[in-house]
C-alpha cells in the first residue's frame, strides 16, 4: 500500500493529523529507505489522532437519524393481521397508518382521525332497520354502522408492487407474474428496478378487515372480530373452502402458496360505498370498537402487496410483509438485516401531519408545545441494532449512542432512577448529562400465568382434580412474595403488587381502593392489605395432594416448569433465582425454561408450556383490554388467541360478552367486579404487579412523553444532531498517551533505522570506490 493511500484512509477516519504524521515520518527517512517501515507509525498515529469507539458509521451521530435497540430476534409479524406483540409495535405503528390515533399529549387519551377525515358515531339500529337515538339500550341495538370517509390524497410508500409499465399493466404481478429466474436473489423490495405508489381508497380497509378470515398465517383477534363483524364468521369458512380449493394438488409445504384474493369473495359487514367511503357494520352494540380502528390490525392493506409476495421464491428471499410492510405511515423499512439491524426511513410520499399545539398542564413549560404546528416527522432515519443484555444497552445510552435505549419499552426511566438512587456518583453524572427520566402512571400489568390445559397445574378433568389444582394454585399465589420482590429487591423494575388483572386508572378498576385486596392471597388488616402467611399455602399445598411438596401417592418432589420468554442473562438470572426461592418456600421445585420469544410463541401454540411470565400493555384504555386475556374463545393453544393461560369459564365468558357492550357506569362496574372476583378465586395467573412507567431520553431528544397507548412516537421525536455529536465527543474522550508514548518509541526506532540506513548506504559507496579494495 502507497504511502498516500495510508495517509488517505487516515483522514477518512477523521485523523487529519495522523496524515501529518505520516509526513513528518516520511521526511525523516531517505529517499530510498523502504516505505514499509512507516506502516507501524501510520497505525499508531491514526489510532492517536482518530480514536473512535462509535458502533455506528463514520459520523452517523451528525446525521438527523434516531437510533435505539431491540433485545431479542427480530420480530416475527410485521403483517397488521398477525402482529400482536409490543416489540413488534416498535415498527407496525410507524409504517402503517390506521383510521384513528391517540392525542400525542392530552390524558386521558383522545381519539382522533389519522387515515380518515373524522371520528365517527356509530349510527344504530334495531331489528326492524330503524334508527335508534345515540342513548338507545343495548339490548334494543341489533347493529352498529360505522361509515368512515377516507382522507384524499395519501399514498402508499414506494414498493414494486405498484410499479406499472408504460401500458398501465403490473410490471411485478398480475399481468406480468414474476417467474423464478426474474426475481433472481433480490432480497429486498428496494431491489427491484422500478418502484411505484397508488392513492389510499376505500377498498384497502376492506381487504385488510377481510384478511383476518385468512387460513395462511395467525390471526389473533379473529374471534373477536367476528363475534362483531357481521357475516364475518361464515365469511373465513367460506375462505377455508376456497383455499383448499386454490392449494388442490400443490405439495403440502409449498411455502409461497397462490394469491388469495380476498376482492373476490364480498363480506356482509364491511363494504365499499364510494372511492373513499367505507361501512362496517357490527352486531349490537360494541363501544371499543373505535379503539380497535387506532390499531395496525384496522390498518389499510392494498392488495397488490398480498399478489406481489405470494409469487414463487418470495418466501426462501425473505420477502414477505412479515419483513418488508407497505403501508402509509410517516416511515418505510429500508434495511432489514435478521437478528442485526433495522433500518426505517421516512416515507417520501408521507403526506405530513402537523404537531399538535394543545397538551395537558405543565406540557408547555416541559418545552412539548415548542414546535407546535410544525410538519412531521421530524426525524428522517430510524436506526434500530439489537443488543442482547441490558447492561450494554444503559451504557451505550450513558455514552450518548442511544438516543433512547429501546422505542416502546416503558420501564427504562424506572431503572437509570433506580441507579442514580444507589449512587451519588451516578446521580451527578445522569444530572449532568440532563438524561430525561420522567416517571408516570400507565394501563400495564405483569403477572406469573398457569395453562389451564395442563394436567398439574391446569384445570383438571374431574371436579375432585379441578379443586386439587384450584388449591395447588391458590398457594402458588401467596408464596410468591411480589411486595418483596418488584417493591424491595428489583426497584428497577418497580410497581405496586397486584389484586386483580385491571390496572389503576382505568375505569373499573378498585386497585388502591380502601378495602380491596384479593382474598386467597392477602388479608386486610389495619386498613391495608397484607399478604397471607406461608403456612396457609403450605396448607392448601397439602390439600392439593403434595404435603411439604411431594406427591402424597408416589413420594416424589413436585417438579413444575417455568417458561421464561427470554435469554438468562445476569440481569434475569437473578429474578428467575429469586422466583425459585419462592417456589422453594413450598418445597416445590421449579425448573427454568428460557426460550427466545419465537420459540415462545410456538410453544403456547401447541399447549407445551405449564407456568409462564406474561404481561399485558393496554391496546386501549378500556379495562375490557385486560379482562380479554382470560376470555376462553381466545384460548392460546386452540384459536391463536391472547388467553395464554388458556382458560375457560362459561360464567367468565359470559361476562366478558356483557362488559363489550356495556359504557362506563355502574353496569359495567357492577360486571368488571364479578369478572375479577372469578379469576380471583380460579387463580389462572398469580398476579403480580402494576409497573411504574417512563421511558429514558437524551437531552437532544425533543418532545418525548412516556405513554404505552401512543406508539407511533418516532414522528413526534425531534433531535439536535450537532449536540449529540459534540456530547460524544465529550463523553467518549479517548485516553490518548498511552497511544503518543507508544508513537514516540515507534518514531524513536524509525529514526534509529535511518541512522542504520545511512551507515550502510556510506558503507556501500565506500567500497565502490575505484581502488578501494586495496587501500
Amino acid at each position: 500500500m502507497s504511502i498516500a493511500r495510508l495517509a488517505a484512509l487516515a483522514w477518512r477516519r477523521g485523523a487529519a493529523a495522523a496524515a501529518g504524521l505520516a509526513r513528518v515520518a516520511a521526511s525523516a527517512l531517505p529517499a530510498q529507505a523502504p516505505r514499509t517501515l512507516l506502516l507501524p507509525a501510520l497505525v499508531l498515529a491514526g489510532g492517536l489522532a482518530g480514536c473512535n469507539n462509535s458502533p455506528y458509521p463514520v459520523n452517523a451521530e451528525r446525521e438527523n437519524t434516531l437510533f435505539y435497540s431491540f433485545d431479542e430476534r427480530s420480530p416475527r409479524y410485521l403483517d397488521p393481521t398477525a402482529s400482536y406483540s409490543n416489540p413488534e409495535s416498535a415498527y407496525t405503528f410507524q409504517i402503517y397508518e390506521p383510521a384513528y390515533g391517540y392525542h400525542y399529549l392530552k390524558r386521558p387519551y383522545t381519539l382522533e382521525p389519522k387515515a380518515v377525515q373524522a371520528v365517527v358515531t356509530p349510527r344504530y339500529i334495531d331489528k326492524a332497520g330503524n334508527t335508534l337515538p345515540d342513548d338507545a339500550p343495548a339490548d334494543q341495538i341489533a347493529e352498529s354502522v360505522y361509515e368512515l370517509k377516507v382522507k384524499p390524497g395519501i399514498r402508499y410508500a414506494p414498493h414494486p408492487a405498484f410499479a406499472k409499465d408504460a401500458q398501465g399493466k403490473y410490471r411485478y404481478h398480475s399481468d406480468h407474474a414474476l417467474t423464478r429466474a426474474e426475481l433472481g436473489d433480490k432480497r429486498s423490495p428496494l431491489a427491484f428496478e422500478h418502484q411505484g405508489t397508488r392513492e389510499l381508497v376505500a377498498e384497502d380497509f376492506v381487504f385488510a378487515l377481510k384478511r383476518h378470515a385468512t387460513t395462511r398465517i395467525e390471526t389473533p383477534v379473529l374471534a373477536i372480530f367476528a363475534d362483531y363483524v357481521i357475516g364475518l364468521r361464515d365469511y373465513a369458512e367460506l375462505v377455508k373452502r376456497e383455499d383448499v380449493k386454490l392449494l388442490a394438488g400443490l405439495p403440502a409445504d409449498m411455502q409461497d402458496k397462490p394469491f388469495l384474493d380476498f376482492r373476490r369473495w364480498p363480506l356482509a359487514g364491511a363494504t365499499v360505498v364510494d372511492k373513499y367511503t367505507w361501512r362496517i357494520r357490527l352486531k349490537g352494540k360494541y363501544p371499543q370498537w373505535s379503539y380497535w380502528l387506532a390499531m395496525p390490525f384496522t390498518a389499510p392493506m392494498p392488495w397488490e402487496a398480498d399478489a406481489f409476495y405470494a409469487q414463487p421464491g418470495m418466501a426462501a428471499n425473505g420477502l414477505s410483509l412479515n419483513q418488508w410492510p407497505v403501508g402509509t405511515g410517516p416511515y418505510m423499512m429500508t434495511e432489514f438485516v435478521r437478528d442485526r439491524r433495522h433500518v426505517m426511513k421516512r416515507n417520501p410520499h408521507f403526506r405530513g401531519e402537523p404537531y399538535p399545539c394543545e397538551g395537558m398542564p405543565g406540557d408547555r413549560e416541559a418545552g412539548l408545545l415548542a414546535d407546535c404546528g410544525k410538519t412531521m416527522p421530524f426525524i428522517d432515519t430510524l436506526y434500530v441494532t439489537i443488543e442482547k443484555e441490558k447492561v450494554p444497552r444503559k451504557e451505550k445510552f450513558k455514552q450518548g449512542y442511544l438516543d433512547v435505549p429501546e422505542i416502546e419499552r416503558p420501564e427504562w426511566a424506572v431503572d437509570f432512577r433506580a441507579d442514580a438512587e444507589d449512587s451519588d456518583a451516578v446521580k451527578k453524572l445522569f444530572d449532568q448529562r440532563g438524561f430525561g427520566l420522567a416517571l408516570s402512571v400507565d394501563a400495564t400489568n405483569w403477572y406469573l400465568g398457569f395453562n389451564m390445559l395442563d394436567p398439574v397445574v391446569g384445570r383438571g378433568a374431574t371436579p375432585e382434580q379441578q379443586a386439587r389444582n384450584r388449591k395447588l394454585r391458590q398457594a402458588i399465589a401467596i408464596a410468591v412474595d411480589w411486595e418483596e420482590g418488584y417493591g424491595r429487591i428489583f426497584k428497577h423494575k418497580g410497581g405496586v403488587a397486584a389484586h386483580g388483572p385491571v390496572p389503576p386508572g382505568l375505569f373499573g378498576s378498585r386497585e388502591g381502593q380502601p378495602g380491596f385486596h384479593n382474598p386467597v392471597t392477602h388479608r386486610w388488616v389495619d386498613g391495608k392489605a397484607q399478604r397471607r402467611p406461608i403456612d396457609e399455602a403450605r396448607k392448601l399445598l397439602a390439600e392439593a395432594g403434595y404435603p411439604d411438596g411431594r406427591d402424597e401417592k408416589t413420594g416424589k418432589p413436585l417438579v413444575l416448569s417455568y417458561d421464561f420468554q427470554r435469554a438468562i442473562t445476569p440481569e434475569f438470572k437473578s429474578e428467575n433465582d429469586w422466583m425459585v426461592k419462592q417456589f422453594a418456600k413450598l418445597g416445590v421445585q421449579l425448573e427454568i425454561r428460557a426460550t427466545d420469544f419465537n420459540q415462545y410463541q410456538d410453544k403456547t401454540l401447541k399447549g407445551k408450556h405449564q407456568i409462564f411470565w406474561g404481561g399485558w400493555l393496554a391496546d386501549y384504555p378500556d379495562a375490557e383490554n385486560f379482562l380479554f386475556l382470560m376470555y376462553g374463545p381466545l384460548a392460546r393453544s386452540k384459536s391463536h388467541g391472547d388467553n395464554y393461560a388458556n382458560y375457560e369459564n362459561p360464567e367468565y365468558d359470559q361476562l366478558y360478552r356483557q362488559l363489550q357492550a356495556l359504557s362506563d357506569g355502574p353496569a359495567k362496574q357492577a360486571v368488571i367486579d364479578q369478572m375479577v372476583t372469578l379469576v380471583q378465586q380460579d387463580s389462572p395467573w398469580c398476579f403480580g404487579y402494576f409497573p411504574w412507567g417512563g421511558q429514558a431520553y437524551q437531552s437532544w431528544v425533543h418532545n418525548g412523553k412516556h405513554s404505552i397507548m401512543i406508539r407511533d412516537m418516532a414522528k413526534y421525536y425531534r433531535i439536535d444532531p450537532a449536540q449529540r455529536a459534540q456530547a460524544q465527543a465529550e463523553w467518549n474522550a479517548p485516553t490518548r498517551w498511552p497511544l503518543a508514548l507508544l508513537l514516540a518509541g515507534v518514531l524513536a526506532l524509525v529514526w534509529v533505522a535511518r541512522r542504520g540506513y545511512a551507515a550502510r548506504e556510506t558503507a556501500t559507496a565506500r567500497r565502490a570506490l575505484p581502488g578501494s579494495q586495496g587501500a
